[in-house]
């Protein structure tokens, strides 16, 4: 085997790139190791082109069981199926990162694989941007490469940025932001941050970081590439044809500014946009037939694309007549949906509309994780994202889910996670389902205030309201426009979406994409302070319509109780082999309970159940102590005493002298058994056996009974006054 070495620190340690034979027939392939982290990423090129319209680049992000040195997947299936959703977001970053470099034009299958092949304490994500970087820049596909990723972290409290934090860095509760930032030659053209209410300050200042780290390993990659790159194959875009450059200005440019320009509705411009799409494509296809239908439809592509751009750069011109900072109009509603649901909001923003619909659950009802990053760990926040295909007038397939929801789901959930409960306050299991009724620019940030309506109106008590934007940007080449709230046309043949959510306070998420090599760091920052003042506008709707979460959550959700035992007693609880809690379950009628490791329970139910289930965990985990008063059954009878039961498993002996303040011959002559007596506890021995006395918590018992003294008479003599303390009833 042939192997060579080449390394860079990164982070305080080093980022080692190994070139070796492994996969010898793919187009490029590299072995990046990081720790004990490492990926495969291998490149491969397709031999003929595509009919498609589109470029056909496929990225698989595959997660190898023993890379997390375990035998993970069920119990019946052990071997690695459909990809976690933490694999689909992995994948997706690379895809994002590495797309925009392609050329235009290129119609050849390209897939990147990403295999994980190790994974401790970093995050592969990082690697894999690299690694696929390098197997790209390295093979003989044409690409405009290459790229770099580096993770910026900090703590909760601390100023000190972390290059590349690890996994322990990023626990929820202790990382203050997580940013991944990708780029090359100063710019940066994808972002991912989740973040706890950060200011745009420490965001610009943490893309600046990344920028130097991300030249370092463009530095790196760079000598790689001049030491072993292949020749790259040659690619050549289609030139123009003059015939359908003047097919264009006769037929479709008069037609042009009435269709992109001719309504304020963003609905009617998106409908004349297609309009003038079909009409080209028919007649470039009549009057041009020697011509393949692709290249009109590249050609509408490219001629919109340009068209949008100079009205937008030259002329200050929006497709819709907006100003650059102007939010379409906004609508909010918490509620309304239904009573069946526990918490419903519906958000307008211009042509796009999102309903969020609440569901509460117990915490039985979180989602089990098992991947290679995360095993047996618990979620109790949840976000799905669908988009139905009539939400853009079209019809497709229903049902299921791509990567994209997943992406805009996930996107959705960190933005809104930030400002959750701690369990210890609101120990719900909560799902929200953001339904996209109708998409003209970015569901996914009307997902997010559509999901804070919908918690504010299931009372969950968040920490304060959530709001998204979506920036844009339109630049040629040495002159750039910021959009707020990009819609159809600005998303489609605009030059970045840079998605922004977060509270009044800071914020809680970012994504951007481009589709262009990237975007100066000034452009972000500007981005950065219009969608702040956005998303303060945007709040303003949101808190017009629910000022704050409802004082109570809705009266069909189900109602969780919490206790706590000691750790020696969730044994007790559970019982052998489940048998305990089991019955408590049937017996009570409740939906869950839920003992967590350090003895917190969980108990939830509907219609008083769960305060059955509380009572009878409370009963049997009860702690004893003398003084305590109890009604009991007698239980069992020996010639000195009968036994009372005081607790679920617990009961005392009250020898046959405490029965009455005098004596009596027999314990048969005053008890039976299954007759509820009161006692109180008289002593506790050295063995934890309890020692009861009837007749110290009821003195007036046996004469009640109508029974007199026996032989030895009154054996404590004087007046015994009735105690007028409750017992407690088993």
């Amino acid at each position: 085997m042939e192997k060579k070495l080449y390394s860079v620190e990164i982070g305080g340690r080093a980022m080692t790139a190994e070139f070796n034979d492994w996969a010898d027939q793919a187009n490029g392939s590299v072995l990046l190791r990081y720790g004990n982290s490492a990926v495969l990423a291998t490149a491969v090129m397709g031999t003929k082109e595509t009919t498609q319209d589109y470029f056909p680049l496929s990225v698989e992000y595959e997660e190898k069981f023993y890379a997390a040195g375990a035998i993970l997947g069920s119990r019946f299936m052990r071997r690695e199926g459909r990809p976690s959703d933490e694999a689909v977001l992995s994948g997706r970053i690379v895809d994002r990162t590495i797309r925009p470099l392609f050329p235009k034009g290129l119609k050849r299958d390209v897939q990147v694989i990403i295999s994980v092949l190790s994974i401790d304490e970093f995050d592969p994500d990082v690697l894999a941007v690299n690694a696929a970087s390098l197997a790209l820049a390295t093979s003989d596909i044409p690409w405009n490469g290459p790229v770099s990723a580096v993770r910026i972290g900090s703590e909760v409290g601390k100023e000190e940025l972390v290059i590349i934090p690890s996994y322990v860095d990023r626990e929820e509760g202790k990382a203050a932001m997580d940013l991944l930032a990708c780029g090359k030659d100063g710019l940066i053209n994808m972002i991912e941050v989740g973040s706890s209410e950060v200011s745009e300050d420490l965001l610009n200042k943490s893309l600046t970081l990344a920028s130097g780290e991300i030249e370092k390993m463009q530095a790196w990659q760079a000598k790689i590439i001049a030491e072993r790159g292949k020749t790259k194959q040659v690619f050549n875009t289609k030139a123009r044809t003059p015939e359908i450059e003047a097919l264009w200005k006769e037929f479709a440019m008069p037609k042009l500014e009435g269709a992109v320009f001719g309504s304020n509705d963003g609905n009617i411009g998106k409908k004349n946009m297609g309009i003038l799409k079909g009409e080209w494509m028919k007649t470039a296809g009549d009057m041009l037939p020697d011509e393949k239908p692709g290249a009109f439809d590249a050609y509408y592509e490219e001629m919109i694309d340009e068209y949008i751009h100079e009205q937008a750069v030259d002329h200050n011109l929006r497709a819709d007549g907006r100003a650059f900072d102007e939010i379409r109009p906004l609508f909010a509603q918490a509620g309304g949906l239904s009573p069946i649901v526990h918490g419903a909001g519906i958000f307008y923003r211009g042509a796009t509309h999102v309903l969020a619909a609440l569901t509460l659950g117990g915490p039985g009802d979180a989602q089990l994780l098992d991947t290679i990053e995360y095993q047996e760990a618990k979620k109790t926040f949840m976000l799905h994202y669908n988009f139905p295909p009539f939400s853009v007038g079209e019809t497709g397939r229903v049902g299921g889910m791509n990567r994209r929801m997943i992406g805009h789901g996930a996107l959705a959930e960190k933005a809104l996670r930030a400002v959750l409960p701690q369990k210890e306050i609101f120990p719900y299991t909560i799902r929200i389902v953001a339904e996209s009724l109708a998409s003209n620019g970015s569901t996914s940030m009307a997902s997010v205030c559509a999901g804070t309506l919908a918690l504010m109106d299931a009372g969950v008590p968040i920490s304060r309201p959530v709001a998204g934007i979506a920036m844009g940007m339109m630049s040629n080449g040495k002159n750039y426009k910021v959009l707020t709230d990009i819609q159809g046309p600005e998303d489609h043949h605009g030059d970045m979406d840079f998605k922004v959510a977060g509270t009044r306070e800071g914020v809680t998420a970012v994504q951007m994409d481009v589709k262009v090599d990237g975007v100066p760091l000034a452009v972000l920052a500007e981005a950065f302070e219009q969608a702040k003042k956005a998303r303060m506008q945007i709040l303003d709707v949101i808190t017009k319509e629910i000022a704050e979460p409802r004082a109570d959550i809705s009266p069909r959700a189900p109602k969780i109780l919490t206790t706590h035992v000691k750790v020696d007693q969730i044994g007790l609880v559970i019982g052998p082999g489940g048998k305990m809690i089991n019955g408590i379950r049937e017996r009570t009628k409740c939906d869950d309970i839920t003992i967590e490791d350090d003895g917190t329970i969980f108990i939830t139910g509907k219609n008083g159940s769960a305060e059955a289930a509380l009572k009878e965990i409370s009963d049997l985990t009860h702690e004893f102590f003398v003084g305590e008063r109890f009604e009991g059954p007698v239980v069992r009878m020996l010639d000195f005493g009968a036994f009372v039961k005081i607790g679920p498993n617990t009961d005392g002996l009250v020898h046959v002298s405490e029965v009455a303040p005098f004596r009596i011959d027999k314990i048969t002559d005053a008890l039976a058994i299954g007759d509820v007596v009161p006692v109180v506890i008289k002593e506790i021995d050295d063995k934890g056996r309890y020692n009861l006395s009837i007749k110290a918590a009821d003195p007036e018992f046996a004469s009640r009974k109508g029974l007199k003294p026996g032989v030895g008479g009154d054996d404590h003599g004087g007046r015994h006054t009735h105690n007028t303390d409750r017992p407690r009833r088993i």
